[in-house]
């Protein structure tokens, strides 16, 4: 793949890279919510070594390979809208709408992913297994603005109806 200065320097590619920052933000923020700054927040008596043996004892787990699935496939789908933009293959708003996307869908994907995490916490210490850390509702902020500012593109991209003559 050969890629020359101009198109480097093209909308296209900024608003990847722009895509790329915030998605991969985005991952690392999450999995860091569910498997440190949570578990912490849920016991906040104890260290987070001591949750994991806690844990561990139970049986139960933070279930940390789902939670890292989740955050490289969220870095490699924004890095695959970023390649495309450094190949000349999609425009800036088609970048813009893929990465847009990629977060929109980050909220009910991290649901997914940090369910076995919250639930392995509720039954090791009998507690409930929602969010005790308040910024697993900052991503599920983030992913309620992109989703406003995807629905505003796509409205503002919808093409004419034909005027009758």
């Amino acid at each position: 793949m050969v890629i020359d200065s101009t198109a480097i320097r093209s909308p296209a590619v900024r608003v990847g890279l722009m895509g790329f920052l915030v998605v991969a933000g985005y991952a690392v923020f999450g999995a860091v919510h569910v498997l440190v700054w949570n578990p912490l927040a849920a016991v906040p008596s104890a260290t987070l070594a001591q949750i994991h043996a806690e844990m561990d004892w139970a049986n139960e787990s933070l279930a940390t390979p789902l939670v890292m699935t989740w955050t490289v496939m969220g870095i490699l789908l924004a890095a695959g809208v970023l390649a495309a933009s450094l190949t000349r293959k999609i425009s800036a708003a088609r970048a813009t709408t893929l990465n847009l996307l990629l977060i929109v869908l980050g909220a009910p994907s991290l649901m997914f992913a940090s369910f076995p995490a919250g639930m392995g916490i509720a039954d090791t210490f009998g507690i409930s297994g929602g969010d005790y850390a308040p910024w697993g509702g900052l991503l599920y902020v983030t992913s309620a603005v992109a989703l406003v500012l995807l629905a505003i593109q796509m409205v503002r991209r919808r093409p004419k109806p034909a005027q009758a003559g």
